[in-house]
């Protein structure tokens, strides 16, 4: 493929959705046709140093990542409280995955120098999974400290942070208490699952009491990919972030959708990460399993217009492939941005997002719009 040539095209010569999913052509985008193939890899290489460099560094390279007046609404954005780093040590040195340093006033600085307004706080780690992979006391209690931790946060920094509750799913019990103190009691934005726990997926029949509750309450439930028992460690020396994750949120969405989840818990508001993984590379062939109905006899509208309903952030997953996949299935309307910090900084995800040729209103959607339909306590006159 000529680099130059591919770089340049809008999206309507890739036939590219920034809508509706139907109509490539009538939105207008911002991608220069004359973009040099220079530029192109100029992009690649500032998004694939997000990892290393510091925000500042990264924008004093591309220039000012403000998202207007408003700024974004980060709704990927991990936290690690002290006391959690401090009872999963022996676990965290068992993994030889350091985890990375994390502060609210790190969160701060970061969310100046890249122009997000707000960042709804979530769990990070496949560590904080297994915590809350089973029924005992320690899982209630991490689920119960990191929540009331997040809430404070929000108290202190009003409009900045928001969080997302933890609970150990596979506790029916525990679970449905701390969805109701969480949602009730602590005004959590949402609930945060794991895409598996162990060896299950969200669709288990086992989690149905969970989902009513949140159904019942119309919660946003944002799913965090995971790595189960049976893909860990496949390839040496490669994470399970690096390609698991991605295959895991697809897992998890066919779960809730073979299971019958999406056609019965019409109240939550589904959200998954990193613009859907594998999913909307492969919708096709789920659909051609289930064309017109899951085994059970619900989703009698078919895969791609449940998946159609579903919510998707873009932390670092804002290049051409991802967002022209996901596109093609899902409206723009349901994007939101993430930055996945800290384990990235936001350019990796601002970049290639402001420039993969969204029209102004759907860049403003992307940043903010959208996660304000879905958050109104953040919504901004």
């Amino acid at each position: 493929m000529d680099i130059h040539n591919h770089a340049g095209r809008t999206r309507a010569e890739h036939g590219g959705s920034t809508g509706s999913g139907t109509d490539n052509a009538s939105n207008p985008t911002r991608v220069d046709s004359g973009q040099s193939r220079r530029r192109f890899l100029q992009l690649l290489a500032i998004a694939g140093a997000g990892a290393i460099l510091p925000a500042h560094e990264l924008l004093s390279q591309e220039g000012s990542a403000a998202a207007g007046a408003k700024g974004r609404i980060d709704v990927h954005h991990h936290l690690l409280p002290p006391f959690y780093v401090k009872i999963m040590q022996p676990d965290i040195i068992a993994s030889g995955r350091p985890l990375q340093a994390w502060s609210p006033e790190m969160s701060l600085d970061v969310m100046e120098k890249n122009g997000i307004a707000t960042a709804i706080l979530s769990p990070q780690n496949h560590l904080v999974a297994d915590s809350l992979s089973d029924k005992s006391d320690r899982a209630r209690m991490l689920a119960r400290q990191h929540n009331e931790y997040a809430a404070q946060l929000t108290k202190d920094h009003p409009g900045r942070f928001g969080f997302f509750a933890a609970t150990p799913l596979p506790d029916q019990d525990a679970s449905l208490k701390e969805i109701e103190y969480a949602l009730g009691t602590l005004k959590a934005d949402g609930i945060g699952l794991w895409t598996s726990y162990r060896d299950q997926w969200p669709g288990d029949p086992a989690f149905a009491p969970a989902f009513e509750e949140m159904n019942r309450r119309k919660a946003v439930v944002f799913f965090h990919p995971a790595a189960p028992l049976c893909c860990r460690k496949l390839l040496p020396g490669v994470g399970e972030n690096v390609e698991e994750y991605d295959f895991d949120t697809t897992r998890a969405i066919t779960s809730l959708l073979v299971n019958g989840a999406f056609d019965k818990y019409t109240d939550i508001k589904f959200v998954f990460c990193h613009s859907g993984g594998t999913m909307p590379v492969i919708v096709n062939r789920i659909s051609e399993y289930f064309p017109s109905k899951t085994p059970d006899g619900t989703s009698p509208n078919g895969v791609r217009k449940e998946i159609s309903n579903l919510y998707f952030d873009v932390a670092h997953a804002g290049y051409e492939p991802s967002l022209s996949a996901l596109t093609k299935i899902v409206p723009v309307s349901h994007l939101m941005y993430g930055s996945d910090y800290p384990i990235f900084n936001p350019p990796v995800t601002i970049v290639p997002l402001e420039h993969y040729g969204f029209s102004a209103g759907d860049m403003q959607g992307v940043n903010r719009g959208n996660a304000e339909k879905l958050f109104p306590r953040f919504k901004q006159a």
